[in-house]
């Protein structure tokens, strides 16, 4: 059976070039945090979560810190036991964190998806997929139009978002 251009998209992402992808992920690092990107770089992970090529659609790559997250000390007097710098469990996971990252920077727009593109030993790098509703392009499409709905709005932010949902424990 003839397999179509996205197949083998995903099958050259499965075992990526190591000093390519190492190569790209030292230059995130110097930019900035959250980045606006012109096109998805895994196109058949955007493709496969509802991203379009028309206006109204913008990815965003988002990179945040890895690893366990610290208790800040107390900074006035108490018991010394009390003053342990304790290791906190994360009841979000990281790509939920960037996603409601990137709607914090992008107020006028609603998250979609995000899929992760790489992670090193510091940091995990994400592309969120996220639309403007108040395009004429996203409100006369039918399959993407629910967005538009009052409803939906700030859903990173209730969790509704697939990676929101996962961490809650619904998937």
């Amino acid at each position: 059976m003839a397999k179509g251009m996205y197949h083998y998209i995903g099958e050259a992402w499965k075992s990526p070039e190591k000093k390519t992808l190492r190569d790209r992920m030292t230059e995130w690092r110097r930019g900035n945090v959250i980045v606006k990107v012109e096109k998805p770089l895994r196109l058949d992970r955007a493709r496969k979560l509802g991203y379009k090529a028309k206006k109204g659609f913008i990815v965003a790559r988002v990179y945040l810190k890895r690893g366990g997250h610290r208790r800040p000390r107390p900074s006035k007097a108490r018991k010394s036991g009390a003053s342990l710098a304790v290791r906190k469990s994360l009841s979000m996971n990281y790509q939920w964190i960037a996603e409601q990252r990137a709607a914090r920077k992008f107020k006028n727009l609603e998250v979609l998806n995000s899929y992760l593109i790489g992670k090193d030993g510091e940091h995990y790098f994400f592309e969120v997929i996220l639309v403007d509703p108040e395009k004429p392009e996203i409100k006369h499409d039918r399959t993407i139009n629910w967005i538009c709905r009052p409803e939906n709005r700030h859903r990173v932010f209730r969790g509704l978002t697939s990676a929101g949902r996962k961490s809650r424990g619904l998937r």
